[in-house]
């Protein structure tokens, strides 16, 4: 399956207003759906409700080419490690595109987790608007024959870990997909499914729940008998790298032994486990500031180990050379102060604030700072990334919430400071609070002619479907997502490609 993308002639220019009322520009179907599905945590953000999003990503899906939003899909999950939107996508493509084989190979490729069988099909009911009793009769074939290879991917820890309570269990799912046993004993895990009779399996959280239900004469017992479980989690090497992350305070109220720390830190830090891991960045982000508050003597080797872990994450960034010299401007304007998710401590400039870190930390001439009312320069060291996440997040409210981005380039002008590259990372929603008729896209062609060969990148952390410049231009360029994969797009930037070309690489 190959499409091209790209028109041989650049397209209409259009021109519109931002959220915040400023100029702005709209951006293309394409690129648009990929800044909307890279960011989409499908949460309520602060410019956009949770399913006006949905609303505009399915709108966005029916104007693009089926072959796109299958490589956009892909790319997601693949790429970008979302799992929830991928799976919109497929579903969308296949209520259209019925008997398209391309679809049963996209579902096949999006799943990646046994859970994700049955939350495919508990969308696809409700993209449907099914709420008959028998709500999968007439399921897309192409989406049953890709589910239904999907079913041979895992094996019977893997159906047990994941057969969660839902609208759509495991146990339907294989019912109504009827996937072929590769062997006799993927069959026999099958027919455990129907009589759930799934082992148990030995994870954490099962572990706790039994120990839980014990009784002990005293609380000295029990706090003994928590901390022998967790040692036997830590050394089991059971624990996978996402529990290590979310568990570190609990090990430390444990009080469990050097040893089991120090295993512990060795993982974290391992260069192989972290890439396989395929952590947001902000998830070391949440486990370093939930140490901050801990009373423990172990807690500085941890937040050692942690900030290891972040440097292997960032080893992917191609480092810039001291003659490359660079602007990281991180946006920390009042729209930016929103959670990610309902539960989540994790607001849209921590994000940005660890994704120009990570950046900084390949970059040997950098200035950094943040902008609000104002643009200051902060700097900061060149490692210790979490570290220096936290020392921004300290100083945000020194350069107030308005989103004046147009002043990191003014003030490249007034100093008359040659670039080479400038970063933002914002959710594009920029204007000017002081009322000057000052913008960026007029400041930026100022200074292109002080330094004609800069280039200006914009990471969206958003996707609202604007941009405060013309991405069409040869100088400036749209990255979205939360990954530290958005680096990979980066360094395909460098090498003349973009975004685009990057997913139209994929194949099937």
């Amino acid at each position: 399956m190959k499409f091209n993308f790209f028109a041989k002639k650049k397209e209409v220019v259009v021109e519109t207003v931002n959220h915040a009322g400023e100029k702005a520009f709209v951006l293309t179907p394409q690129m648009e759906l990929y800044t909307a599905v890279a960011t989409a945590g499908l949460n309520d953000q602060f410019y956009e409700k949770e399913a006006d999003k949905m609303e505009r990503i399915k709108g966005l899906i029916a104007k693009n080419n089926p072959a796109f939003v299958a490589k956009l899909a892909i790319y997601t999950r693949e790429q970008m490690y979302l799992r929830s939107i991928p799976i919109v996508m497929t579903v969308e493509l296949a209520k259209v595109h019925k008997g398209d084989s391309t679809i049963s190979k996209l579902a096949y490729r999006v799943v990646q987790r046994a859970d994700e069988i049955p939350e495919m099909l508990a969308y696809y009911t409700l993209a449907n608007g099914r709420n008959e009793v028998k709500q999968l009769n007439k399921l897309s074939k192409q989406l049953q024959k890709g589910l239904a290879g999907a079913f041979n991917k895992f094996d019977e820890y893997q159906f047990a870990k994941y057969n969660r309570e839902g609208q759509v269990k495991l146990k339907d799912a294989l019912f109504i997909v009827h996937p072929k046993a590769k062997d006799e004993t993927q069959q026999a895990v099958f027919n455990k499914i129907v009589k759930d009779e799934l082992e148990t399996p030995y994870t954490w959280e099962v572990e706790l729940s039994v120990l839980g239900q014990k009784d002990f004469t005293n609380e000295a017992q029990k706090k003994a008998a928590v901390k022998a479980k967790w040692e036997e989690l830590i050394f089991s090497n059971k624990l996978g790298y996402m529990a290590t992350l979310r568990n570190l305070r609990n090990m430390l109220e444990a009080d469990v032994n050097f040893a089991a720390i120090q295993k512990v830190c060795d993982y974290l830090s391992n260069p192989k486990a972290v890439a396989n891991s395929k952590q947001f960045p902000f998830r070391f982000l949440s486990a370093y500031r939930e140490l901050k508050e801990v009373q423990n003597g172990f807690v500085p080797t941890i937040l050692e180990a942690l900030e290891e872990a972040v440097l292997h994450s960032a080893a992917n960034i191609a480092g810039y050379k001291g003659n490359t010299r660079v602007v990281v401007a991180a946006d920390v304007s009042g729209s930016m102060h929103h959670a990610v998710s309902p539960k989540s401590k994790i607001m849209y400039y921590d994000i940005g604030l660890m994704l120009a870190m990570l950046l900084k930390s390949r970059c040997a001439n950098v200035i950094t700072g943040m902008f609000g009312d104002i643009w200051k320069p902060i700097n900061v060291p060149q490692r210790n990334i979490l570290a220096n996440v936290q020392e921004f997040y300290r100083r945000e409210g020194e350069v107030g919430y308005s989103t004046n981005g147009y002043l990191v380039i003014q003030d490249l002008i007034t100093q008359k400071r040659i670039v080479d590259k400038v970063m933002l990372f914002t959710d594009c929603q920029l204007w000017n609070s002081k009322g000057d008729g000052s913008s960026i896209d007029m400041l930026w062609k100022a200074y292109k002619r002080i330094s004609p060969g800069a280039k200006l990148y914009l990471f969206d952390l958003s996707g609202y479907g604007t941009t405060p410049l013309n991405v069409q231009r040869d100088d400036v360029y749209l990255i979205a997502g939360w990954s530290d994969r958005i680096f990979n797009v980066l360094d395909s930037i460098e090498n003349g490609s973009n975004a685009l070309q990057l997913i139209d690489e994929i194949t099937f």
